[in-house]
């Protein structure tokens, strides 16, 4: 038995899955109450590593790889989402030099009152 063990006793499921749902809490509510473009993706982030932790501590509870091999497909359309976020994110900088998720509501197209206002 190591010291670890004897101090803190065996770690079980439920403090995994408690360490996910707190990574996904922290992701979700960063990405509803920010309005910086990075931090919402860097929260979204968070949220994927919380859903994958869920994954690999069940996997790893039920002794099968499945939950271990959905994983490796979690973090790779992380790393896609990643990719597109900083595409989409270099490209409103260099339009409005402003990283403000409200600046996304002026690139829609069409008629808008802060852009009609601009142009004034």
């Amino acid at each position: 038995m190591t010291l670890a063990t004897a101090a803190f006793g065996s770690v079980t499921l439920a403090h995994y899955l408690f360490v996910a749902s707190a990574l996904f809490t922290i992701g979700l509510v960063g990405f509803l109450t920010r309005r910086n473009l990075i931090i919402m993706f860097l929260c979204t982030e968070l949220m994927f590593q919380g859903a994958g932790l869920a994954l690999i501590a069940f996997s790893r509870f039920h002794a099968n790889y499945t939950g271990q091999t959905f994983v490796v497909f979690v973090i790779t359309v992380a790393a896609a989402e990643a990719a597109l976020a900083l595409a989409l994110v270099v490209l409103l900088f260099r339009r409005r030099e402003s990283l403000s998720a409200e600046e996304w509501r002026e690139l829609r197209g069409g008629s808008s009152c802060t852009a009609s206002r601009r142009l004034h």
